[in-house]
């Protein structure tokens, strides 16, 4: 079934600062029927119908995430490195070595991270290791490590040689390698195979760490009526999101600016990335240093926002169809295993769109044994008195927990709903945000803190806080210039921080 969506709906804003027949009641046209001239006066309706609802669509990040002031022009954080050995490697001779085993080069980490080439990793001599592929499982002991060389000896537990189980050059990163323990001799000393003139990797392992960064970024609006008009009085009662209330219509125009300027501090911390170099871009947006837009200097780089950090540093599934996603306990099972992967937080909250909420309510209702007649759907058995409840809210599935509700901003036509309906590729269907806190290393402070995954990082001091700045110039009110209007002004200088993005889902 079609559904045609109505017309003559005033529902984009007007950019012209003057009286326009879109944003004013006009009853001097004759020809529309509102006549002055007309024997009987029309019946006015006083009170401006709200058809859209609610229409501001902020909030998520108030709920899953946390404020927080700063004062420099970026925000530095690392975030801590996994604690066990795994990588892949390649199986480069089966029986070579100077005694019996095999040779293996090792290539990145397990999760594809460069280890300087094989010849930076942490592997050291008497090492016991596990070395799998799909022809079989090995269990190994180290007996060569060459220092700054990528090529380990090693002497497996169960047979002779590698050959005996394992294929010769099968390919780079064809074979698993974890260190699961040691084992040495009697009186044996750390570099327990000195003797046979090799120099071994020495030392301890040092834990690694990745360093991340993010810059804020300056949002500015401003609202200008005249001075004549701010005494106008007007025909209709208006009313708004940020309580807004009377006849004059320039209070639900100014309080209409301030709204969606609130929104957009919302969606740009959502949907911002960086631009030139600041986001390896060589191509698109270049750098905009003194480009054309800023023709007398500047710098726009951009900031990263949720959507980007996931899709670069956390996971996305696009569904097992391939058009809704995490739609089947399938496709669950399959981010729960990459959670397993990751940090394993138990507690998740999916903010989705309405297509995906309500598939995700089919799924579950088709658990029910009872689900064919109908009869019991939902969290309790419903009766034939009561409404009959046909959504979830949440369920646990292995070890983790989802809760879900609905993001309005994935579902309004004027913001990511439009998009949602009309393409399949770039639709966010659904974001999976981890509950709970992350400890990280501020650099600033220079301890470790313990943080919302998410919170916003803005400009701050104490002279000017930058979090959401207003302020009024012109001549009405406070006069502060010649200017025969009242101008309201907004500012924000903010950016967002997304740490452990690996623990973060986006459903495409």
């Amino acid at each position: 079934m079609a559904i045609t969506a109505g017309g003559s709906l005033n529902s984009v804003p007007s950019p012209v600062q003057q009286t326009l027949s879109t944003n004013y009641l006009d009853f001097a046209d004759g020809s529309s029927g509102n006549d002055w001239s007309q024997q009987y006066l029309p019946d006015l309706m006083e009170k401006e119908a709200e058809v859209f609802g609610p229409r501001t669509i902020s909030g998520f990040l108030s709920q899953v995430g946390a404020e927080e002031a700063m004062a420099a022009d970026q925000v530095v954080w690392s975030e801590q490195g996994r604690l066990h050995l795994a990588y892949t490697a390649e199986i480069t001779d089966g029986d070579a070595g100077t005694i019996a085993g095999g040779q293996i080069t090792i290539g990145n980490d397990i999760d594809g991270n460069s280890a300087g080439g094989g010849t930076s990793h942490g592997i050291r001599v008497n090492d016991t290791v596990i070395v799998a592929s799909s022809e079989g499982v090995e269990k190994c002991l180290v007996t060569l490590v060459t220092a700054s060389s990528a090529v380990i000896e090693v002497a497996p537990y169960g047979v002779v040689d590698l050959n005996d189980t394992f294929t010769d050059s099968q390919g780079a990163n064809s074979v698993n390698v974890l260190v699961y323990g040691s084992e040495y001799k009697k009186g044996d000393n750390y570099d327990g195979n000195s003797t046979r003139g090799v120099t071994n990797r020495p030392g301890a392992n040092e834990p690694t760490f990745k360093s991340f960064s993010n810059k804020p970024i300056i949002l500015k609006d401003y609202y200008e009526v005249s001075g004549s008009d701010t005494a106008r009085i007007g025909w209709v009662e208006v009313t708004g999101e940020m309580g807004q209330n009377g006849y004059l219509w320039y209070l639900k125009a100014e309080a209409d600016t301030r709204a969606r300027f609130t929104d957009y501090l919302e969606m740009a911390m959502l949907e911002s990335v960086k631009g030139g170099a600041a986001g390896g871009y060589t191509s698109g947006v270049a750098d905009l240093t003194d480009s054309h837009l800023y023709a007398g200097g500047g710098e726009v780089t951009g900031t990263q926002g949720l959507l980007n950090a996931i899709e670069e540093r956390g996971n996305v599934t696009s569904g097992v169809t391939g058009v809704n996603a995490a739609t089947d306990l399938a496709e669950f099972d399959a981010i729960l295993a990459e959670f397993d992967n990751q940090g394993a937080i138990e507690e998740n909250m999916m903010f989705v769109n309405r297509t995906t909420s309500l598939a995700m309510d089919d799924m579950l209702a088709s658990m029910n044994s009872y689900g064919a007649g109908g009869t019991s759907y939902g969290v309790f058995n419903n009766s034939e008195d009561m409404a009959l409840n046909l959504g979830f809210s949440g369920f646990r599935r292995g070890s983790y927990d989802f809760y879900k509700s609905d993001m309005r901003y994935l579902n309004d036509k004027a913001t990511r709903g439009s998009i949602n309906s009309a393409y399949t590729a770039g639709a966010v269907r659904g974001i999976m945000v981890p509950a709970g806190t992350s400890t990280v290393y501020d650099q600033a402070l220079g301890k470790n803190l313990k943080r919302p995954f998410l919170h916003v990082r803005y400009r701050a001091s104490q002279t000017d806080n930058r979090k959401m700045k207003t302020w009024i110039t012109g001549s009405v009110g406070a006069t502060t210039s010649a200017l025969d209007a009242m101008q309201i002004h907004m500012l924000s200088e903010r950016c967002l921080v997304t740490q452990g993005a690996n623990n973060f889902m986006l459903l495409n």
